[in-house]
C-alpha cells in the first residue's frame, strides 16, 4: 500500500507533466493558469487513493484523476465567474486577469478535456467510471442552481441547505472516491460504503469552507473573507444564527440578507458579531466534527484489513486539519 505522501507525489507530477499549453493560446492560457495555481488537489488524490486501497493499478486511473481535477477546476472557473470573486487562491481569477468571455469559453473547454482525459485508457468498469462521473457532473449543477436559488428565498432550511452542499461540494469528492475503486474493482458494497463516507467528508469540508469564508485569514484561505455575507450566501453559519437567535437578532440578519450595499463592511461586522455572540463558530465546529466522524465510521465498515483504510483515513482527516 503507498502512503499519503507517495500518493500525493504522484499527483504533484501527474500534474507537473502534463502539458496544457496548446493553440489558440487565448483559450488555453487560461486554462494552463488556473491548473498551475494549483490547490490541494483532493479529488485526484483521492480517486488514486481509493484505487489504491482495494488493490488496483494506479497506472490505469491516473487520467481519471486528471480529468476530476480538471473538472473541478472548470467549476471554479464559472464559479467565480457568477460570484464575481476577485481571488482564487490567492490570485486574480480568470474572468479578472482576462475577461467573462473568455472564462466561459475555457471553463466550457476544460468540461470537455475532463472527459478527454477518462477516454485516454479503457478499463472493464468504464461504462459505469463514465456513468459515475457524468452523474456527478450534472448534480455539481443541479447543486449551484439551487445555491442560486437560495439567494432570493428567506426560508431555507438547515436540510434544504446540506442537501444542496451534497450535491454542489461533496458529490465531487464521494464521486472521484467511488471512481477509484471502480478502476481497483472493489466490492459493490464497499464501494457503496466509501461513497457514503465521501459524502459525509464532503459536508464536513464544506462546512469548513463557511466557516473560513467568515474566520479564516486571507493570506491562508486564498480568498476574500466575508464574500457569503456580503453576497447574501444562506450558508450553514447563517441558518444556524436564525435557528439560535432572537426576534432582534433574526430581524436585524434578515434584514441585512435583503440588500447588498455599496460598502459592505458594516453588514459583515454587523452579521459577525451576531454569530460571535450566538456562539455559531463553536456549533458549526460541532457539526463539522459528527459528519467526519460519521465518515470514518463508514471507512471502519469496508471490509479490507486496517492497513489497507490508513491513507484514506489520514487524508480525510488532513482535509480538515485533523491530525490522526
Amino acid at each position: 500500500m503507498l502512503t499519503v505522501n507517495e500518493i500525493q507525489n504522484m499527483v504533484k507530477k501527474l500534474f507537473e507533466n502534463e502539458n496544457f499549453i496548446h493553440e489558440p493560446k487565448e483559450l488555453y492560457d487560461p486554462i494552463d493558469y488556473t491548473l498551475a495555481l494549483g490547490g490541494k488537489r483532493l479529488r485526484p488524490t483521492l480517486l488514486l487513493a481509493a484505487c489504491d486501497m482495494f488493490g488496483g493499478d494506479i497506472a490505469e486511473a491516473s487520467s481519471a484523476a486528471v480529468g476530476i481535477e480538471v473538472f473541478h477546476n472548470f467549476t471554479l472557473l464559472h464559479d467565480d465567474l457568477m460570484d464575481k470573486s476577485p481571488l482564487r487562491r490567492g490570485k486574480e481569477t480568470v474572468y479578472r486577469r482576462w475577461d467573462e468571455n473568455t472564462a466561459i469559453l475555457s471553463g466550457d473547454t476544460m468540461f470537455a478535456m475532463a472527459y478527454q482525459y477518462f477516454l485516454k485508457g479503457w478499463h472493464p468498469n468504464m461504462e459505469a467510471i463514465l456513468k459515475t462521473f457524468t452523474q456527478t457532473a450534472i448534480g455539481v449543477c443541479d447543486g449551484q442552481q439551487y445555491d442560486m436559488n437560495f439567494e432570493n428565498r428567506n426560508d431555507v432550511s438547515i436540510p434544504e441547505y446540506m442537501k444542496m452542499i451534497e450535491m454542489k461540494t461533496a458529490i465531487l469528492l464521494a464521486g472521484a472516491m467511488k471512481i477509484g475503486a471502480l478502476y481497483a474493482n472493489a466490492p459493490a458494497q464497499d464501494i457503496e460504503r466509501l461513497y457514503r463516507a465521501g459524502i459525509n467528508i464532503g459536508l464536513a469540508f464544506q462546512l469548513q469552507d463557511d466557516l473560513l469564508d467568515v474566520y479564516g485569514d486571507v493570506s491562508v484561505f486564498g480568498k476574500q473573507t466575508g464574500t457569503d455575507i456580503k453576497d447574501n450566501k444562506k450558508t450553514y453559519l447563517y441558518l444556524k444564527a436564525l435557528e439560535n437567535a432572537d426576534k432582534k437578532q433574526r430581524d436585524t440578519l434578515l434584514e441585512l440578507f435583503g440588500t447588498t450595499p455599496e460598502n459592505p463592511e458594516k453588514k459583515i461586522h454587523t452579521v459577525i458579531n451576531i454569530y460571535n455572540n450566538l456562539n455559531i463558530k463553536d456549533l458549526t465546529e460541532k457539526e463539522i466534527n459528527k459528519l467526519i466522524e460519521n465518515g470514518l465510521e463508514h471507512i471502519h465498515e469496508i471490509s479490507l484489513h486496517e492497513e489497507h483504510k490508513e491513507a484514506m483515513k489520514i487524508i480525510a482527516n488532513q482535509l480538515l486539519g485533523r491530525k490522526i
